[in-house]
């Protein structure tokens, strides 16, 4: 994926519609924008407002990367092109800029929490899973190895003998 990503970078910075960039997440002093930004494993891509940036899903060939770019690397509706928006988009910007900064910093707290409280869910509860897994494949386990133990093999054997034609041993 490299190459392409260099590929991209080359097409696409100068350009005054996008910018294709990379930070280099293992390095401490970029750590703090890596955390900031929601980046958990490598390479993550990430897309749009360099305030509030979004996943990219989509795939990492030079192709799927350009074409994505193509489509979505442009002025996009916000603070600085509210001419690109919706009405309804344009009342909750200028809803956001009439708040004072306590007010915002308040209400970004909120939601903020509200996502660490998602993923703390998240983790919890996939922890339970994983424990409800490690019970059911012990129970499993054991079963398989007491009806092992009781014979289901010479069953087996058994069968087999009888199918074949043979009652007598």
């Amino acid at each position: 994926m490299a190459s392409d990503w260099e590929k991209l970078a080359e097409e696409w910075n100068g350009n005054d519609t996008g910018f294709v960039g990379e930070v280099d997440c293992t390095d401490e002093a970029a750590k703090p924008l890596c955390n900031e930004n929601g980046v958990k494993g490598f390479p993550t891509l990430k897309y749009g407002d360099p305030t509030a940036l979004d996943d990219y899903q989509g795939g990492r060939s030079y192709n799927d990367l350009s074409s994505f770019a193509k489509a979505n690397l442009k002025p996009t509706c916000g603070l600085n092109n509210m001419d690109l928006c919706d009405d309804e988009k344009k009342a909750k910007i200028e809803s956001l800029l009439a708040m004072s900064k306590d007010d915002l910093q308040k209400a970004i707290s909120t939601e903020s929490q509200k996502i660490n409280d998602a993923e703390e869910t998240f983790k919890t509860e996939v922890q339970k899973l994983q424990e409800k897994y490690q019970e059911l494949m012990k129970a499993k386990e054991a079963t398989e190895a007491e009806v092992k133990a009781g014979g289901l093999g010479l069953m087996k054997a058994v069968m087999a003998k009888k199918v074949s034609g043979g009652d007598e041993l």
